[in-house]
């Protein structure tokens, strides 16, 4: 059974920092594309931050500079570190695991990131 479960959301105020983990159990870590996503109120959900198998990273435009993804492949955890968080961050953040090797998709079940003061 695959399960990806995300922690470290809350409240924070704006240009505070927090740190998102994913933890991944039944998938081989290593031969998936792992990223976070987020989904803000009425909006659709949006790429953020992704590592590839080779460990490629690849953001979005409004996070660069500010977040950084890596990953553990051992302990098969994803992390985001979001830096001088802004109220237009506020989002439900979801974490991925895609492969196109394996035609698999999976998605946690999310965690809520509120930036206000």
């Amino acid at each position: 059974q695959v399960q990806l479960v995300e922690s470290g959301g809350g409240l924070v105020q704006p240009g505070g920092s927090l740190r998102l983990s994913c933890a991944a159990s039944g998938i081989i870590f290593s031969l998936y594309t792992m990223g976070w996503y987020r989904q803000a109120p009425g909006k659709q959900r949006e790429l953020v931050a992704s590592i590839t198998r080779s460990g490629s990273t690849n953001y979005a435009e409004s996070v660069k500079g500010r977040f950084t993804i890596s990953r553990d492949i051992v302990k098969k955890t994803v992390s985001l570190e979001m830096t001088n968080l802004k109220p237009e961050d506020t989002a439900v953040y979801y974490c991925n695991g895609a492969s196109t090797t394996f035609r698999a998709d999976y998605w946690g079940q999310g965690t809520q990131v509120t930036v206000s003061s």
